[in-house]
């Protein structure tokens, strides 16, 4: 009977707790883990930039504004067992999309940036550069850095193969995403 009860009692939480407003990162399909680690995404460029995030199905459009606005996502995992794509654009069309691509295995969380997606040659996110930096200057999670006008960046996925742009960190890692001024 107690066994019952504490049944109960659980099933009401869970009601209530259901019923409660979540915040963006809950509504989002996917798991979000609450363990510290995540991306914030800066735009440093002077027009908008568009995100979504994309797990097994696309999230709403972000909209991360010019000169300074940001874009905050804490790790989440995909339920279809695949990673997590950000994917950023300079119109709402998704028209030449740079991405961020994470994925968690275990303790780590796998990341890179890929300009697969982009249009090449004239693109303001080469034209102005881009870089992630864990916020933890000590941490062992390394950097990558497309400075502005590097159409070429090795730290950045160009082509479906170039595994040496994939790097991993610990799982609690934050990183910062600067769009523009890299």
């Amino acid at each position: 009977m107690m066994f019952t009860k504490t049944l109960g009692l659980a099933a009401l939480f869970t009601t209530i707790a259901s019923a409660l407003p979540q915040d963006s990162m809950v509504r989002r399909a996917g798991m979000v883990r609450r363990d510290g680690g995540g991306v914030t995404i800066t735009n440093n460029l002077q027009q908008d930039v568009y995100a979504w995030s994309v797990a097994g199905d696309v999230g709403p459009m972000e909209t991360i504004k010019a000169g300074g606005g940001t874009y905050a996502e804490n790790w989440r995992t995909n339920p279809n067992g695949g990673g997590i794509s950000i994917k950023l654009a300079l119109d709402p069309n998704q028209h030449d999309v740079l991405q961020f691509e994470y994925t968690e295995a275990g303790d780590t969380i796998f990341w890179d940036m890929s300009c697969i997606d982009m249009k090449p040659g004239d693109n303001k996110f080469t034209e102005f550069g881009f870089a992630v930096i864990p916020s933890d200057e000590t941490s062992t999670c390394p950097k990558a850095i497309c400075k502005a006008g590097d159409k070429a960046c090795s730290a950045a996925y160009l082509q479906p193969y170039d595994d040496h742009a994939t790097h991993g960190c610990p799982i609690n890692t934050a990183l910062e995403l600067a769009l523009g001024q890299a």
